[in-house]
């Protein structure tokens, strides 16, 4: 069994281009980021339900929040899902497809958060999303390539 395990190892390590280390190193950034975010909603909804709520009183979106807030934990969860598969695809499928279906889901759940925090005028959380969103875009170039 060790032996089968090192001759993964070294086939992978073997065959991961620079460009491939980029693809993998990002696309697991993004199944963290966006796993992490999506799950966080689901486990603490009335939390967070409670938070956009106050955040979001005085904009256009106060009596939607609850729809937005379902939308936006769908859009996290599924992109960073398929940004965690595409980690194991480009490993093991050397195929970029689930990585980059990841990395667009990301770029538009950044979007979103990005539309919510300039319409909500929390100017400096919808800047700290800006980092995000260039990573996202690099890392769709890079799953293009």
């Amino acid at each position: 069994m060790y032996l089968f395990m090192e001759s993964i190892k070294i086939s992978l390590l073997v065959n991961l281009t620079t460009i491939n280390l980029i693809q993998v190193l990002g696309t697991g950034m993004l199944a963290v980021l966006f796993l992490q975010s999506g799950l966080d909603k689901i486990f603490d909804w009335k939390g967070n339900l409670s938070w956009l709520t106050e955040h979001f009183s005085k904009s256009i979106f106060k009596n939607i929040v609850k729809i937005l807030l379902f939308a936006i934990t769908v859009l996290e969860v599924s992109a960073g899902a398929f940004s965690l598969i595409g980690v194991f695809m480009i490993l093991f499928k050397q195929t970029v497809s689930y990585a980059l279906l990841g990395a667009l889901l990301s770029a538009l759940s950044l979007l979103g958060l990005f539309t919510g925090q300039r319409i909500a005028k929390d100017y400096p959380g919808a800047g700290s999303l800006v980092n995000y969103f260039i990573l996202t875009i690099l890392l769709i170039y890079f799953l293009s390539m």
